[in-house]
């Protein structure tokens, strides 16, 4: 397992704020304790966390995220949340706004919102067994490019382009061991596509 999983590597602009109204929250937070109740969003056995989920705010490309370092918790209040209010790729920097910093994946997250305004919802998990069986299957980013970093946001770009991820909307993060994102144009589709392809007798 690569030691810098859960590390944020872009240039955070953090701005202390308070919660969200929990009514703003209710369908991101059901889909984030989903996921962590089937052991897709957890802490491996080293304590790093992985998966992650967040919801676009109407039509702008502001969306709200988990907060880094919030895997260990079986559920999320409003308080683990906060909101990326601006992005940009080139100089690998987001600002957020709420009472935690943004999940280390959120330059991805941003990619796709920025990219495609028909999405609305992503969630980005971690299992190694369906990790293995879809590689090169569904959308695959380059092995060689890394989790969280401009060259893995403006790989959103080239699957869009070149892999057909907009129809696919599922992909497997090659250099991100582990890591899958599918997304929805709300998050129950998301959930749904990547649920198509889970075995849940096996959880």
């Amino acid at each position: 397992m690569v030691m810098d999983e859960g590390v944020i590597k872009y240039h955070c602009h953090w701005i202390q704020g308070e919660s969200l109204a929990i009514a703003r929250l209710t369908d991101l937070m059901k889909k984030r304790d989903l996921m962590r109740s089937l052991g897709l969003i957890c802490v491996y056995e080293n304590g790093i966390g992985f998966g992650n989920v967040s919801q676009r705010i109407n039509n702008s490309n502001q969306f709200i995220i988990s907060g880094t370092q919030t895997a260990h918790f079986p559920t999320l209040k409003p308080e683990h949340y906060t909101v990326v209010t601006d992005f940009n790729i080139e100089e690998n920097c987001i600002t957020c706004c709420g009472p935690v910093k943004a999940s280390s994946e959120s330059l991805t997250h941003a990619a796709i919102y920025y990219y495609r305004p028909e999405i609305m919802g992503i969630i980005h998990i971690h299992n190694y067994q369906l990790w293995q069986e879809l590689m090169f299957k569904v959308p695959t980013s380059n092995p060689d490019v890394p989790y969280g970093t401009p060259q893995m946001a403006k790989e959103m770009f080239r699957l869009f382009d070149e892999e057909n991820l907009g129809v696919e909307k599922i992909l497997v993060m090659a250099g991100h061991e582990d890591g899958i994102i599918c997304f929805g144009k709300d998050l129950d589709e998301a959930a749904n596509i990547l649920l198509n392809f889970v075995d849940i007798d096996n959880f």
